[in-house]
């Protein structure tokens, strides 16, 4: 696959990918899918007010 020429704006699809993913995928896994800078996962779930579920938090033993 060819890679993307990286704007810093995220797309409908990636937006869409992002909902989806983030509240029970690691913010690096998200990265590596959508081919972007860990950072700005988080900045643009933090954008749209996601969150990590207490499940996943836990999983993670980021939370008891």
């Amino acid at each position: 696959m060819a890679k993307k020429l990286i704007t810093g704006v995220f797309s409908k699809e990636e937006t869409k990918t992002l909902k989806k993913m983030f509240p029970n995928t690691s913010t690096k896994d998200i990265a590596k899918k959508l081919n972007r800078n860990p950072k700005s996962v988080q900045a643009k779930a933090s954008q749209l007010g996601l969150k990590k579920t207490t499940k996943y938090l836990k999983k993670m033993g980021l939370m008891k």
